[in-house]
């Protein structure tokens, strides 16, 4: 297929352009008379910028696991465009990830890491994936498409529980990765990481599931307040040593009427 916009169209014609659209001499002709080629002849595209994104997503290490939570919207752009997508994806029965950045890049990840789930399965050697081995399998499969200038324009957040221990791990586009008791990507990072090092921190072995969640949630209202590509609808996963929970959306009660006092907002003008 020709996919040359100014070669669609019109009588094909080597020698005379009629409609005066590309200099002839360098006008693609699929490499007939010596000619470059249509550069996407071959198929080979890469993604040189995130197009529907998801924002933010928190995690938080507590004493019977971690809860990693993120709202539902993707963006297209500045519009708010698609406000039901699961930005939580469980890996086996021990981790779960969530993931910001685009969002058909994270879907070609899911699937990924299901094909290795099963096929880990399919040895049959009693041994499962923990949130350990996905992390360091995500860092690899990141760093090596970075280094071929194709990054999945991703930043991931990893958790899980295994053999009595929790792990919380972040990694991003171009490999890097670091763990800590609590991670969040985006504009989380500004916003809301402050929140939860402040209050869990220190705390990481008496939190409990429901402070825990309490915590999360109460960071996710304050990025709906203050990221414009952030939504008031959510969800949350809990891993701990019985497996992966994530629940259904949830919305959480905004108040806007504080508003009214600030200045340049609504009909206010002084």
């Amino acid at each position: 297929m020709d996919h040359f916009p100014t070669n669609w169209g019109r009588p094909r014609n080597d020698a005379v352009d009629l409609y005066n659209t590309y200099p002839l001499h360098l006008r693609p002709d699929n490499g007939t008379y010596g000619r470059p080629k249509d550069s996407f002849e071959e198929g080979v595209q890469r993604t040189r910028q995130p197009i529907v994104t998801g924002t933010s997503v928190l995690a938080i290490k507590f004493k019977d696991g971690v809860i990693v939570a993120a709202d539902n919207l993707a963006s297209y752009g500045s519009l708010a465009r698609f406000k039901d997508i699961q930005r939580l994806h469980a890996v086996g029965t021990h981790t779960v990830i969530g993931a910001g950045g685009d969002m058909s890049d994270f879907q070609h990840i899911q699937h990924d890491l299901d094909s290795l789930i099963i096929s880990e399965f399919s040895e049959a050697d009693s041994h499962t994936l923990g949130p350990a081995e996905i992390y360091e399998y995500l860092s690899q499969v990141m760093y090596a498409r970075r280094s071929k200038m194709n990054p999945l324009w991703n930043s991931i957040l990893v958790g899980g529980w295994k053999d009595g221990k929790s792990f919380l791990g972040y990694v991003d586009l171009i490999g890097t990765t670091y763990s800590a008791s609590t991670l969040a990507t985006g504009y989380g990072a500004y916003i809301a990481q402050p929140l939860l090092r402040k209050a869990v921190e220190g705390r990481e072995h008496e939190l409990t599931e429901e402070e825990g969640v309490k915590i999360v949630e109460e960071s996710l209202k304050v990025l709906f307040y203050r990221d414009a590509r952030s939504l008031n609808k959510y969800q949350i996963a809990i891993v701990t040593e019985k497996g992966v929970s994530i629940s259904d959306s949830r919305v959480a009660p905004t108040e806007w009427s504080f508003a009214e006092g600030i200045r340049g907002y609504g009909a206010q003008t002084q």
